[in-house]
């Protein structure tokens, strides 16, 4: 069990997981959505190699359109 702080919130997942996968149990579609680790930007075409630990903090930002 993995212990992560999302966007300033305690989430407990099950793990191993990759960014990719993280990001899939959410139902985010990766392609559309931006994600710092421990306060670093990721490349998104490293989110499927990116294994999460513990402890990890995570900032997932989406694009809201609207007018």
């Amino acid at each position: 069990m993995l212990t992560l702080t999302v966007n300033g919130k305690q989430r407990e997942v099950e793990g191993p997981v990759t960014v990719a996968g993280f990001l899939a149990s959410l139902g985010y579609d990766g392609r559309y959505v931006a994600v710092a680790r421990n306060g670093d930007v990721l490349d998104r075409a490293a989110f499927g190699e990116v294994a999460l630990e513990d402890g990890d903090r995570l900032e997932i930002v989406r694009p809201v359109g609207g007018g």
